[in-house]
């Protein structure tokens, strides 16, 4: 299955280092916010991504085509008046398929998943955004998804309340509207579920995804919600950036699901 890693937008509110990268590629223990969610879905042994490039998308270009290089351990011999690079054995690699699309500098998030729908081969498909961790059960999630039989699971958290929220009725998301300090209300973290009807509904470029697309649907009864009551926090400001280095750095990153490779 395919895990569609929304990674375009130019995250303003973390300007700091959004300046000189894209937020996706801001680092938390010295890796792109964007390899630890791939990590979440690797762990549950989804591998195939595609991921919706808009600004600076040549650095995340940069990063894969490096990768291999960067995480290997590689042998150069020039011996024979010629470069020759050989891979040592011993060190794994994740096993990902990553395909790097550029789906416009301005492209808001549904088109920017419209823009991709050839690569979508009319399967059930995975969405989420590129700045935010969660120790989600990705198998549980799709169980939910396949259960219902609904165009849309979207995944539901209660986290601080400067987010906007989603109005839930059991699991059936009813509409959306702003969340303030005294809200007990669920919002949506991203980590979705989606079928290919969800290509109806999105338009151009200019299609938010949050917004008339998953409105119209919520209306009709085809988007529910996969409540997860443990750890989401997406990486909005300097001050997550901060809090999220702190928890890895301490071994207290409750997204870290997975072993190293190598350990």
């Amino acid at each position: 299955m395919k895990i569609i890693i929304l990674a375009g937008g130019y995250g303003t509110r973390i300007s700091e280092e959004s300046q000189i990268k894209p937020k996706p590629m801001v680092e938390i223990g010295n890796k792109p916010i964007l390899w630890h969610i791939m990590k979440i879905y690797s762990y549950y042994g989804f591998n195939d991504f595609i991921i919706c490039l808009g600004y600076k998308g040549n650095i995340i270009k940069e990063y894969f085509d490096h990768y291999f290089l960067n995480e290997a351990d590689i042998m150069f011999d020039f011996s024979l008046g010629v470069k020759q690079i050989k891979v040592l054995p011993g060190k794994t690699i994740e096993p990902w398929k990553v395909t790097l699309i550029d789906t416009g500098l301005n492209t808001l998030t549904g088109g920017r998943i419209k823009r991709i729908k050839h690569l979508i081969n009319n399967e059930t498909f995975m969405v989420t955004y590129g700045d935010g961790v969660s120790d989600i059960n990705i198998n549980s999630l799709l169980e939910f998804h396949k259960s219902h039989k609904k165009t849309i699971t979207l995944t539901a958290v209660k986290p601080l309340p400067r987010f906007g929220a989603i109005v839930l009725d059991k699991n059936i998301v009813k509409t959306f509207r702003e969340k303030s300090e005294q809200d007990e209300q669920w919002v949506s973290a991203g980590f979705f579920v989606m079928e290919p009807k969800i290509f109806e509904y999105l338009q151009d470029d200019y299609t938010v995804l949050e917004a008339t697309p998953l409105e119209q649907l919520s209306l009709k009864g085809e988007v529910m919600a996969y409540k997860h009551t443990g750890f989401f926090y997406p990486m909005d400001k300097l001050s997550d950036k901060i809090y999220l280095e702190n928890l890895w750095q301490t071994g207290k990153a409750p997204w870290k699901l997975w072993k190293e490779l190598n350990e």
